[in-house]
């Protein structure tokens, strides 16, 4: 009976992943031998469906120097069928249906949540900005 229940959750998880993402891990970088020009090479992990959840409830601040800065925690949700997933992966979101916005943005993997009866794989993550 738990296993039915467990299978309807990541249903119905996996219905709310209306987006599509990329995951690429950094395998280090080559240098073209005639421009010098670097080159990363990076490995695909996971192409497909995704959810990017803004956890506003765990926002917090810090002091740098003089500014403050808001800091907002952020969530890509993942089937749980992805495996292999590690921290510092970088995740591209490819296509949003509701948020025009998201395509194009990348997020760094910075913790990886693991636990019996999830739903969705999720992901704590970083707006990569440069």
């Amino acid at each position: 009976m738990l296993d039915a229940v467990l299978a309807r959750g990541r249903a119905a998880a996996e219905a709310l992943m209306v987006d599509q993402c990329v995951v690429r891990r950094d395998n280090g970088t080559t240098y073209d031998p005639e421009t010098g020009y670097p080159t990363p090479n990076t490995t695909e992990v996971y192409a497909g469906k995704c959810r990017i959840q803004q956890q506003t409830a765990s926002a917090g601040q810090r002091d740098v120097g003089e500014a403050t800065v808001l800091l907002l925690r952020l969530e890509v949700q993942l089937p749980m069928s992805v495996v292999g997933v590690r921290v510092d992966d970088v995740v591209e979101v490819t296509a949003s249906v509701h948020d025009p916005d998201l395509p194009g943005r990348r997020f760094r993997v910075r913790e990886l949540a693991h636990k019996t009866h999830a739903t969705a794989r999720r992901l704590g993550v970083e707006e990569l900005t440069s």
